[in-house]
Formats: structure tokens, C-alpha cells, sequence
């Protein structure tokens, strides 16, 4: 193999998965319990927590008034990446939208309204900071 690089044999095409260490799972755990709690004391009812569909997730379905939202959680440690809603790109949105309709196909009821949430949970020495951006995409952009 002397002179190619790593990805000289990667099929055009082909996907490549992003695998979480322990401690980004760990964080991303962290992060979901801190963003139901902050849901809860908002009025939301968790109706569900990380519903599989294969290999994608919904971090959390909420309810409240009527409105069901489909909650897609980011933490970090620091900005150095970003902030973390910034995460929740095109891909994942389209993921989100594929899990979602597997929910609303099993769980849904008529008359629910439907949306996307994210929240962004950003920790450091001085605790945790919540962004929440109700709305934050359409199922159209993504399905």
C-alpha cells in the first residue's frame, strides 16, 4: 500500500459512519437527561426516549398542547465546534424526518401537529446552558 492514502481504496459512494468514543456518548447522555429535565419544567411530557428505527434515533418525542416535537439534542463541552444546534445538519435532518414518520406511523393520533426541535446543550465549568430552537426545520427539506 506504500504510497496510497487512506481513503484511495473508498468506493465513490460509499458511506462512511462517524462511530461516537465512550466519552462523546457519555456527553450526548449527559446532555439528553439535562434537556428533558429543562423540557419538563416547561410544560413538555416526554412521550419517548431514543426510539430506534434501525440504525438512526429520536433523541426525544415531546408533547405538550397538543403539539408533538420531535427533539434532537446536541451537547458539547466549549465552542470550539460550534454550537451544538449548529450540528444538525442536512443529513440529519433527513434522518430525523425517515425516524419520525416510523413514530407517527406506530404512535401518532389524529389531529397532532408535528415538528422539529433541537436543543442545544452546551456545558462547561459553570454548568449548563440550554438553547432551544422550536421549528427548527421542515419535514419537507429533509424526507
Amino acid at each position: 500500500m506504500a504510497g496510497k492514502s487512506f481513503d484511495a481504496g473508498v468506493l465513490s459512494g460509499a458511506r462512511i459512519f462517524a462511530f461516537m468514543t465512550a466519552a462523546s456518548q457519555v456527553l450526548g447522555e449527559e446532555g439528553e437527561r439535562i434537556a428533558e429535565a429543562w423540557l419538563a419544567q416547561r410544560g413538555w411530557r416526554i412521550l419517548d426516549r431514543r426510539f430506534r428505527s434501525g440504525h438512526r434515533d429520536l433523541d426525544l418525542v415531546a408533547e405538550r398542547a397538543g403539539v408533538v416535537a420531535f427533539v434532537e439534542v446536541k451537547a458539547r463541552r466549549g465552542k470550539s465546534f460550534g454550537h451544538p444546534v449548529e450540528a444538525v445538519n442536512w443529513r440529519k435532518q433527513r434522518e430525523l424526518t425517515r425516524s419520525a414518520s416510523v413514530w407517527i406511523a406506530r404512535f401518532g393520533r389524529e389531529k397532532q401537529v408535528f415538528r422539529f426541535d433541537v436543543v442545544g446543550v452546551l456545558m462547561d465549568e459553570s454548568g449548563a446552558r440550554i438553547r432551544h430552537v422550536e421549528n427548527a426545520f421542515s419535514a419537507k427539506g429533509g424526507g
